[in-house]
């Protein structure tokens, strides 16, 4: 095991300009807008995340840091947003439902027709590997922090092209990082989302690094202090910029169905499960904006958020204004997820 260095780089950074995307704003629901001051204050948060720090990441068979991956220029990748990608969240060392997103990963690969360059326990072993090395660079137990772990494949290397070429090498990294779950306050009283429509590509079920319609998607929201946009395609909820939507109506769980709108997130099942432990009707179907709009809950998923309660949606408040008994049920149920990870992982 490499040992990393324990220090980042120290930010210091201009105020960036703000992203222009004016020309979407039509999409936008009628909201208030930020002081110029409360969105420089943003964008000056937002910056930090331009630094590099020296944390430990896994590159085309090497082990190395963030500042020193580095791929070619013609990487299909960074050509073209050729490639797909997995986030999977690790409680006190261990991988949760990584099986699932094996499979979803797999499925994403299969649909831009980019064979699996590594077995499932060779994608455990580096992501084992980067845990262990990811906390040990911070000084920390790696039991004493939880982590995202993000794997990326892109179709590798070639001449500038659109047809795909079949006979490349697909380009394979992997680092890990912080988790930052929401807020206890967040958990509390709740978030606050904005609606738009829908303006990206009708195939998202593919988890693609072809990201720009979802970066545009949460600047709307950013941009106002929103936490997420909830999107709507014809009239319906498909997901949001980078969360599953889910709503409550009379004690019933609803969401949308799994098909090439939305991203099936790996909550998706989960969800359902925790739903069947704990007595809530589960329902996925087409669901109108005006159901949205006169819902009891609405909830966001994500490996991030896990669940996480809406309490006001494009300035109105969401049911009682505060996180309802449903959220209340499947936090606790997937906190009782968790465990029983942890728990089936001691040898």
């Amino acid at each position: 095991m490499y040992k990393f260095a324990a220090k980042c780089l120290e930010a210091a950074f201009q105020p960036p300009s703000q992203i222009p995307i004016d020309h979407i704003a039509d999409h936008v629901s009628s909201q208030t807008r930020p002081s110029a001051n409360q969105a420089g204050s943003r964008l000056t948060d937002n910056s930090r995340m331009n630094t590099l720090p020296s944390v430990p990441c896994y590159l085309n068979g090497e082990f190395t840091t963030l500042p020193n991956a580095k791929i070619s220029v013609m990487d299909r990748g960074f050509i073209f947003g050729d490639g797909v990608y997995e986030v999977i969240p690790i409680y006190k060392s261990k991988l949760f439902r990584f099986a699932h997103h094996m499979t979803r990963l797999e499925r994403s690969l299969s649909e831009l027709r980019i064979a699996n360059p590594l077995t499932r326990e060779q994608w455990a072993d580096i992501a084992n590997q980067l845990i262990a090395a990811f906390a040990q660079s911070t000084g920390v137990s790696a039991n004493d922090v939880d982590q995202l772990v993000y794997i990326q494949i892109t179709r590798g290397v070639a001449m500038r092209d659109h047809v795909m070429p079949t006979d490349i090498t697909p380009t394979v990294f992997v680092m890990t990082n912080l988790m930052k779950p929401p807020t206890p306050a967040q958990r509390e009283t709740g978030v606050t989302c904005v609606s738009a429509d829908d303006f990206r590509w009708a195939k998202a079920h593919i988890k693609s690094t072809s990201l720009l319609g979802a970066v545009f998607a949460r600047q709307i929201s950013f941009d106002v202090g929103a936490t997420e946009t909830i999107l709507f395609r014809d009239g319906f909820v498909s997901e949001a910029a980078a969360s599953n939507v889910w709503i409550v109506q009379n004690g019933r769980l609803i969401g949308a169905p799994k098909d090439h709108l939305v991203l099936e997130g790996i909550r998706y099942s989960l969800i359902e499960e925790l739903c069947q432990a704990h007595g809530i009707p589960f329902e996925l179907r087409r669901v109108s904006r005006a159901e949205v709009q006169k819902a009891d809950e609405i909830l966001l998923s994500s490996a991030t958020k896990e669940v996480l309660a809406v309490t006001a949606l494009d300035g109105q408040p969401v049911g009682s204004g505060r996180p309802g008994p449903v959220y209340t049920q499947l936090h606790a149920g997937y906190q009782d997820a968790i465990a029983l990870t942890l728990k089936e992982a001691r040898p």
